[in-house]
């Protein structure tokens, strides 16, 4: 006997609880472990940051990195706290994923043929891949250059920057999120192909106005103004552009 739409209805609630707990279970977790959450936080804006260091064995990139000191500060009284919370929060987001990808697959499983159950475990995997790659390139690559451009950018030498904690983290995980949405590219073109809203064809028709547009966002996320860090950033993005075409087919 086929389940009622109140039966879907509490299943989903009971799925939504599940994941409910399990985020908070480990945002609690992270909340407990400040000093190494923090110190990833962190780390871009320290000189020591692995990305910096390999680029110094480069004969051809000076960054004169031992002149370079970042200095932090909090002028609200409860934002050090709240800022706490929030990493904690997305923190416990990030390691429940599977938890939740899970649940989330077994609740609409029970729907889908046995074709259709492969090809969403495979999204699902695909796209999470993509997304947490996304996060590792804005983390490696994206933010510690744009934050060293931008904390040791003046108008004028009587201006001293003095970064709001608040502003780094918040900066930090915005671009990570955009970074990891940009990443789901082949998966919306297949998702968008599959409806016959999109074709290969015209993907490859505008492969050139694709590379301008790609690097323009490359630029808007990179105000660093050189050339190095834009081809960094938009030859991956131009890949999955590519990579698009490629599963629309």
């Amino acid at each position: 006997m086929a389940d009622s739409f109140w039966d879907h209805l509490d299943e989903l609630r009971s799925v939504l609880i599940r994941c409910v707990v399990a985020w908070l279970v480990c945002a609690v977790a992270m909340f407990c472990l400040r000093e190494p959450l923090f110190a990833i936080i962190f780390a871009p804006s320290r000189p020591d940051f692995i990305t910096y260091r390999l680029l110094e064995q480069l004969p051809s990139f000076n960054f004169q990195l031992s002149n370079f000191n970042s200095q932090f500060i909090n002028t609200q009284l409860a934002a050090q706290f709240t800022t706490h919370m929030e990493v904690a929060a997305v923190a416990g987001l990030i390691v429940a994923c599977p938890f939740l990808l899970w649940q989330l697959y077994g609740f609409v499983a029970p729907a889908l043929y046995p074709n259709e159950k492969r090809a969403a475990r495979r999204i699902i995997g695909f796209g999470t891949l993509l997304f947490a790659a996304g996060v590792a390139l804005n983390y490696l690559i994206i933010f510690p250059f744009a934050f060293r451009f931008l904390a040791s950018y003046q108008v004028q030498p009587e201006v001293v920057n003095q970064i709001a904690l608040d502003s780094y983290v918040s900066t930090l995980l915005i671009l990570s999120l955009i970074m990891g949405v940009l990443f789901e590219m082949p998966i919306v073109a297949w998702a968008l192909g599959k409806a016959g809203i999109l074709e290969a064809e015209w993907l490859k028709q505008y492969r050139k106005h694709a590379l301008v547009a790609l690097m323009i966002i490359a630029a808007v996320i990179t105000p660093t103004g050189d050339a190095f860090t834009l081809m960094l950033v938009t030859l991956p993005l131009y890949l999955l552009y590519e990579l698009s075409i490629r599963m629309i087919r």
